[in-house]
């Protein structure tokens, strides 16, 4: 399968992809209750991710859209100051009144982020009618042999408890189980030691 670093003429489609993906994630669905609402909203969501990530480490896509993984480097994983304040209007079109709930999340990946040089799998998505044949595998393994494999660890969360398998098939272990504040979405926190 052809895997290669995602060009910025691909930011729509492979916003349209995540936002199909994402769509009855509980985190996404928590943030953005109203079916409607969340429809409108992730697409601009995934493309500020996609030009958030552009330079905090690589973003890998299949040849045909189907899955696309967005890593961020040792040093990149969490959401500085200036990052914050380069985004805020995007980011404030992107949440409207959803903007407490989207940075409540944020700040509880943040907080359970864990210490050291390590590689962020900030998003990892498949197309959901891809999704079982291998494609979003393909994608995830991907990224652990082009910058991770033997040189530092992983790491990722997930509020999605059928996803843990998935990721322990590829060397990762839950290290933690958190809830967001003020009555948010359930997370496993996973390590992949080099």
């Amino acid at each position: 399968m052809n895997i290669h670093l995602a060009r910025s003429d691909q930011r729509r489609t492979i916003a349209a992809m995540l936002a199909r993906a994402f769509f009855d994630d509980p985190a996404i669905s928590w943030i953005f209750p109203d079916r409607l609402e969340r429809s409108k909203r992730l697409p601009k969501l995934f493309m500020l991710l996609f030009d958030s990530d552009a330079d905090k480490g690589m973003r890998l896509v299949t040849e045909r859209g189907e899955a696309a993984t967005f890593w961020r480097a040792p040093g990149q994983s969490q959401t500085g100051l200036l990052e914050t304040l380069v985004h805020l209007l995007p980011m404030l079109n992107c949440f409207g009144t959803a903007i407490g709930r989207g940075m409540a999340v944020g700040d509880a990946i943040d907080a359970h982020m864990p210490a050291g040089d390590f590689w962020y799998l900030h998003i990892a998505g498949c197309d959901p009618i891809h999704q079982g044949k291998g494609i979003g595998a393909a994608v995830v393994r991907a990224g652990l042999e082009r910058a991770v494999d033997g040189r530092f660890p992983a790491y990722l969360e997930t509020p999605l408890e059928k996803n843990i398998g998935f990721y322990q098939s590829m060397g990762f272990a839950v290290t933690d189980e958190w809830t967001v504040p003020r009555g948010g979405p359930r997370f496993w926190s996973m390590w992949r030691p080099v």
